[in-house]
């Protein structure tokens, strides 16, 4: 398996953050900002013009733009859907939604007295129907939402990242399956530490940081793990790098 964690555009709490350097006033479930949807336009144009043509090479860790993606999954998360259904028209390919991708923490907000984070419901059937049809949804998004949970603590999320991978595996693994992942940031540290045995990040003093539509490769292969590239972003304006 060949796999691409596609963290998703920039989106409207990305903004806010870089802008303020508070998340005062956040959305539990930001959609993507002007600047987001134009990295989401390129990158899905990248990705088409790279994607190659005949047999995919298999282990050629210097063909960085031979793409050829078989299967796209994405959190269903508003910024990662819309990331991942820009990728999915411009390859004319289906987007599968996973209830497993979502960002750390989940769908919540904060109370601003008390600090206190309340799960919030996430989005509905009807709403991921009207705005993304192109993607195909799990059983668990309902008319009453797909989150209904408290916020994520931060000791559920590396166990969630190897319940993740070991699904992938199981699917793709034994394949050369180009499988890409349109997530996020922060979960991205917990799919890396458990792709390549390294300490939970919940607990860990390190961190790695990935920007708005970056592109990362993992090649599973024999039973060994190769990280190919991380966090590019050079198919990007520099003005569009966020």
């Amino acid at each position: 398996m060949y796999l691409y964690f596609i963290r998703h555009a920039q989106s409207e709490n990305n903004h806010l953050w870089d802008s303020t350097g508070s998340s005062k006033g956040r959305s539990d479930d930001p959609r993507l900002t002007e600047v987001g949807v134009q990295q989401a336009e390129i990158l899905a144009a990248h990705l088409r013009h790279a994607a190659g043509a005949g047999p995919a090479p298999t282990r050629n860790v210097q063909a960085i733009d031979d793409f050829r993606l078989t299967h796209i999954y994405c959190s269903l998360m508003t910024r990662a859907v819309a990331t991942a259904t820009a990728v999915a028209k411009a390859l004319h390919m289906p987007l599968t939604a996973r209830d497993d991708l979502f960002e750390t923490g989940g769908i919540y907000l904060e109370d601003e007295s008390t600090g206190e984070l309340h799960g919030r419901p996430g989005g509905t059937r009807s709403y991921y129907q009207k705005h993304f049809p192109e993607c195909q949804l799990p059983d668990t998004v309902t008319e009453a939402g797909w989150w209904n949970r408290p916020y994520e603590p931060a000791n559920e999320c590396m166990p969630r990242a190897k319940r993740l991978l070991q699904d992938l595996l199981a699917r793709h693994g034994d394949s050369d399956d180009r499988v890409a992942l349109v997530s996020h940031g922060s979960f991205f540290n917990f799919l890396l530490a458990a792709a390549v045995n390294l300490p939970d990040p919940a607990t860990s003093p390190t961190w790695f940081l990935l920007n708005n539509a970056s592109l990362t490769r993992f090649d599973f292969k024999d039973k060994q793990t190769g990280v190919v590239y991380m966090n590019r972003t050079d198919f990007l304006p520099r003005t569009l790098i966020t």
